[in-house]
């Protein structure tokens, strides 16, 4: 691709966007995450209210380019969601000014446990994965016709995945297998319900 017009030039700072859209939300998901708040009586990390759009807006980087752009940017969202926790981490152990209120447990907020990181990071990887793959089978398919059928299809089958294996992976054996069922149940419902929302983001990209 080269940059001698202005459509070129538009669709790349397109991609850019999109990719920086993507990475800046499962950041901005996992730092949520930190806090738990409760929605129509269920209790959930914030940061499924922001998550879900991820998977729509990996699906439109993949209408956008291909799939090996979206594989490469996934792994490049991981890489910084690792960077970013181990920063996290750093900062907290770094000695903290007394005279200053509340340091000790601002510290101990930064630091999830080490199940939550490993869970989220491996969550994201092989579900983004298999929407991914899935994304590729719709297409197919149905060709450029029911565009939000792609992203409906793809993201009913990743997010449940995602959010079976983050719990599972943080939470198994922390709690009443009930109650970690409640939640995972929860969790799909609501952000299934926010893939609703957004199917039609879809159409606001050309292939």
């Amino acid at each position: 691709m080269t940059c001698s017009n202005q459509e070129c030039f538009k669709e790349i700072k397109t991609i850019i966007f999109l990719t920086t859209l993507y990475i800046a939300l499962t950041l901005f998901s996992n730092i949520s995450s930190l806090r738990i708040i409760s929605v129509m009586t269920l209790s959930m990390d914030a940061g499924t209210l922001l998550y879900p759009a991820t998977f729509t807006v990996r699906d439109m980087i993949h209408k956008k380019t291909n799939s090996k752009i979206a594989y490469y940017t996934i792994w490049l969202a991981a890489i910084f969601n690792v960077i970013m926790f181990i920063t996290f981490y750093l900062v907290s152990i770094l000695p903290p000014d007394s005279s200053v209120g509340l340091q000790k447990e601002f510290g101990l907020v930064l630091i999830p446990t080490w199940r939550i990181i490993v869970g989220s990071i491996v969550a994201m990887v092989i579900a983004e994965f298999i929407d991914t793959k899935v994304y590729e089978k719709v297409v197919k398919k149905f060709k450029d016709k029911k565009q939000w059928l792609r992203v409906l299809i793809s993201n009913s089958v990743s997010i449940p995945l995602d959010t079976f294996l983050m719990c599972t992976i943080a939470f198994y054996g922390t709690m009443d297998n009930k109650i970690l069922i409640a939640i995972i149940i929860s969790n799909i419902l609501i952000k299934l319900l926010i893939t609703l929302v957004s199917l039609n983001w879809i159409y606001f990209v050309k292939s």
